[in-house]
């Protein structure tokens, strides 16, 4: 089952709570965002991120358990498997401290098998698993602008739909069990990353065979060889030439772990993915050379004579 719709701003509900763990660049924009409509709790371990929560209506706490108590959704945004089994079943682990009923959002790409493991601990704690991997950036998760795919129960889907009303302007929901979010996501990052590698690979090579990077590049988004990935990181890639580091919107290591879960998920089915794999590669080769931390069209650095050799970016 897959069906697709056009959301928007749901009405109020300050009596539906629901706690944001992590007031990070994408946690703290969706907090403002849900604040705006729901009464909101958040935690982080950093205090400048309380306080900027704070400042934009979110109610803080000094622990993740004390802030999802009583809550009727937890929404989760981690890096991987491990982290969700940590956050929720670890030391301090917030999993215990859920009232029965409530829903569990998790917003990241981890793979369908950590997600299935957790659904099933959750649910025997009284709690489901609403599978929403997102796609946007912070400033789309401020206006609820994002685009969610979903996989969960009628039920759970329900009792979520406040948070993800809000959330998402577009909302796929592509099945009934947690993991099928995953799943149609971990598809939807194979297209993503090896769009990003043709396209660093292409405008690599239209510059050592001395074309104009912008007229190239203008010609190929209006042509059939045009992609969202081309038209958007195209743009920052050029960047590169021109010596400026480009806004790290994507981080080019989250493609190399999205990259792996979608490796790991072509095995298990037995299928072949020679292309991802390829592009797998050079997120890979990326991110040894110090360009983890830089934006995700930094693979270009990879591939182009002119780049190879340029310095990774320090720090922030």
């Amino acid at each position: 089952m897959t069906e697709t719709t056009a959301t928007g701003s749901t009405a109020a509900d300050p009596g539906y709570t629901v706690a944001v763990l992590g007031l990070g660049a994408m946690g703290l924009p969706i907090a403002t965002r849900l604040a705006s409509r729901l009464r909101v709790h958040g935690f982080d371990i950093s205090p400048e991120r309380l306080g900027l929560a704070s400042a934009a209506g979110v109610t803080t706490f000094e622990s993740a358990r004390a802030a999802v108590a009583g809550a009727n959704a937890v929404l989760l945004a981690v890096r991987n498997g491990a982290q969700l089994e940590d956050v929720l079943f670890g030391e301090a682990g917030v999993a215990g401290g859920l009232a029965p009923g409530a829903v569990v959002i998790l917003t990241s790409t981890v793979g369908t098998g950590a997600v299935s493991a957790t659904a099933a601990r959750l649910e025997a704690l009284g709690v489901e698993l609403v599978d929403a991997p997102l796609s946007g950036g912070p400033a789309r998760a401020g206006k609820g602008d994002l685009l969610v795919v979903v996989g969960a129960s009628p039920a759970a889907r329900d009792r979520a739909q406040p948070v993800l009303g809000l959330l998402a302007s577009t909302l796929t929901v592509v099945g009934d069990r947690a993991g099928d979010g995953q799943a149609l996501k971990t598809v939807n990052q194979l297209l993503c990353g090896v769009h990003i590698a043709a396209a660093a690979e292409a405008l690599a090579l239209a510059d050592a065979l001395g074309l104009d990077r912008e007229k190239t590049l203008e010609a190929l988004t209006a042509g059939a060889a045009g992609s969202f990935m081309l038209a958007d990181r195209g743009r920052r890639m050029l960047e590169a030439y021109d010596g400026e580091g480009a806004p790290v919107l994507s981080r080019l290591d989250i493609f190399v772990k999205d990259m792996g879960i979608v490796g790991r998920a072509a095995r298990d089915v037995a299928l072949a993915t020679p292309v991802a794999a390829a592009a797998e590669q050079l997120f890979l080769l990326g991110q040894a050379a110090g360009l983890e931390a830089s934006d995700d069209s930094a693979v270009i650095k990879v591939v182009s004579p002119e780049l190879r050799h340029t310095p990774a970016p320090a720090p922030a």
